[in-house]
């Protein structure tokens, strides 16, 4: 894992952007067609809930349903393609050294902590509050809106899924310095959500920064 992370730290020197995200923050940006974001697991164990939005029809977002039917498989790693809802390829990943990232766990919210956990987690700052919030910050004419909240993406999250097709919410995978890096196959807004969830095993119950690198693909 040292190893991982001291790579990571070398690669990352040429980026054209980078920045990192505390656990509780948020992150939305545009990407441009043959950009390349990779997104770091800093401390290892931790959630980063993840959704892409078609710039030149934001509306058409990020699909997981086409994304699970287009490749046969519940979760992401190298070469899996990211679909929209319209079918459009969005994004591919490039390199993976978690190896698996979940597709059907959903963002936290308050509501989903009183039924995961108990009434009185209802307080607790959640994903689905993060994305609302980067939305309501975003410079765009498109009107965002907790409609275009689709199901996202769980990166480093480890959700198995049972033969009776139950899930369960397993500690992490990922280790320190474990990333996934995507080269973006259109302009595509990113938003992250850097999971805060204390209850949640995935993060091992200890929320952690993630940083976000990009580079430019076409100089």
């Amino acid at each position: 894992m040292t190893f991982v992370a001291t790579l990571s730290e070398k690669l990352s020197e040429n980026c054209d952007y980078k920045k990192e995200i505390l656990a509780g923050d948020g992150f939305m940006q545009e990407i441009k067609k043959g950009d390349t974001i990779r997104i770091v697991d800093q401390a290892g164990n931790q959630a980063a809930d993840t959704l892409f939005f078609l710039t030149d029809d934001p509306a058409d977002h990020y699909s997981a349903s086409m994304t699970i039917q287009q490749q046969a498989n519940l979760y992401l790693t190298t070469d899996s393609i990211l679909m929209s809802e319209s079918g459009r390829e969005m994004l591919k990943i490039t390199a993976d050294t978690c190896g698996q990232h979940d597709t059907i766990g959903g963002a936290c919210s308050c509501q989903s902590n009183t039924v995961r956990y108990q009434r009185e987690k209802v307080y607790m700052h959640a994903c689905r509050d993060t994305f609302m919030l980067e939305m309501s910050r975003f410079v765009s004419s498109y009107p965002f809106s907790k409609h275009d909240l689709a199901p996202n993406i769980n990166f480093f999250m480890n959700v198995p899924v049972a033969p009776d097709g139950d899930l369960d919410f397993k500690d992490g995978v990922s280790g320190p310095g474990f990333y996934v890096e995507l080269e973006a196959l259109e302009d595509v807004i990113v938003l992250i959500s850097n999971c805060p969830q204390l209850n949640n095993p995935c993060n091992d119950y200890n929320p952690t920064p993630i940083e976000v690198l990009i580079w430019e693909g076409n100089k």
